[in-house]
């Protein structure tokens, strides 16, 4: 009996062991954690005055916590501490004026910036008082090759529109295209228009086929090259056209000519009007009047003479 009281509690605690609380949040397996900005890597890019060098562009593919320092060798009369500041596409940015001392001869501002997305992106400004301002373009790396001139196609023709990146840049993901629609990009609907258009992306070009073109197609497109921290878009113009547009300044012409010798010939008769009437003025002898000949002549003087005798 004593036996078994002894074990007694290690039987309450076994009962006991699977009752511990159970925590009714449950996680979702498709929910991902938030990215901390302090995990992300910090790149280091800088921009030193020499002579006009006060403008860089500086390509991002992935969110970064980005330091950007500008050194500035000072005016001839340097101070020994000046006021420096920062701005983002125009606007101060707050909490940072500090005060710049004058280290070996330059004056040295470092500031480390939160890229986390796109609206991170932009014009990115140090100011050193009032005397000097750099500048730092943060954009994804962009496309190079731009097409001026309009793509020309006539209506029921297959259309493709191109996009190129320069291969000195990093490859995009992906690429995307979209229809200007005057107000708006609108992104193709490749899916549910897939008689209509077809996208083929290989590495750093991308090329959208358009089948049976008509006027409505008419427009800008755009092509994007997607990366992790942004988009880099350009724009193709196409100009879809009947076949009897290419004929219009000929017709054109044709009419001009054939109004201009319509108008030479009714000059050349009025002309030849005038000359004539010019010609049959008011003394003039009729054009049926017969010259008297010598026969004539004759004849009268015969019959005169017989009426004296």
């Amino acid at each position: 009996m004593t036996a078994a009281w002894k074990q007694l509690p290690v039987l309450i605690l076994l009962i006991l062991a699977p009752c511990r609380p159970v925590s009714s949040k449950s996680v979702d397996p498709t929910t991902q954690p938030l990215v901390s900005i302090a995990s992300q890597p910090t790149d280091t890019r800088s921009i030193v005055l020499q002579g006009d060098n006060t403008f860089k562009n500086v390509e991002l593919l992935n969110p970064v916590n980005l330091s950007l320092e500008c050194i500035w060798t000072g005016s001839e009369n340097k101070q020994p501490s000046i006021t420096g500041y920062w701005r983002k596409d125009g606007a101060e940015v707050q909490d940072s004026r500090v005060t710049v001392n004058l280290e070996e001869q330059q004056y040295k501002l470092t500031k480390v910036f939160s890229i986390a997305s796109e609206e991170n992106l932009g014009n990115y400004t140090c100011v050193f008082g009032n005397e000097l301002e750099m500048f730092f373009i943060l954009r994804a790396p962009q496309i190079g090759e731009i097409r001026d001139k309009p793509i020309v196609s006539y209506v029921g023709d297959l259309v493709v529109l191109t996009c190129k990146m320069d291969e000195s840049k990093p490859k995009p993901n992906t690429w995307t295209w979209y229809k200007f629609n005057g107000t708006d990009r609108e992104e193709l609907s490749l899916a549910t228009d897939s008689h209509r258009y077809l996208t083929i992306n290989d590495g750093w070009k991308t090329k959208l086929k358009v089948k049976n073109v008509s006027e409505a197609d008419s427009g800008l497109y755009h092509c994007g090259a997607v990366y992790n921290i942004s988009t880099s878009m350009t724009h193709v113009e196409l100009k879809v056209i009947t076949i009897m547009e290419p004929l219009k300044p000929f017709i054109s012409i044709l009419i001009e000519v054939i109004i201009l010798v319509a108008a030479i010939l009714i000059y050349e008769r009025s002309r030849s009007k005038k000359k004539e009437a010019e010609a049959n003025g008011p003394n003039a002898e009729p054009k049926n009047a017969q010259p008297q000949t010598e026969d004539n002549g004759a004849e009268e003087s015969s019959s005169i003479r017989q009426r004296k005798a």
